[in-house]
């Protein structure tokens, strides 16, 4: 990921830090259902930053705390975001 990416996905990027740290049920449910489809794609990568077990080879988010930002969507247009980006 680009400096530039992690500047304009920074807010996204801090939800899904947030929301990995304090963790809601509805919202752990949502990644899990996230984190499947991303399994299951050929873009999931392991080639990734220190400290993060996945990333989507795509646009290079941690999956874990993308699958948490409801204000997320996947890149290939697997699942949505649930907000608006603010």
């Amino acid at each position: 990921m680009k400096a530039k990416d992690i500047w304009d996905n920074k807010r996204q990027i801090l939800e899904g830090i947030k929301n990995s740290l304090h963790k809601q049920v509805f919202i752990e449910d949502i990644a899990k259902a996230r984190q499947d489809v991303c399994n299951a794609c050929p873009h999931i990568s392991t080639d990734c930053a220190a400290l993060i077990k996945t990333c989507c080879s795509v646009c290079g988010c941690s999956l874990s705390f993308k699958t948490r930002s409801l204000q997320s969507s996947c890149p290939e247009g697997n699942w949505p975001a649930l907000e608006e980006k603010k």
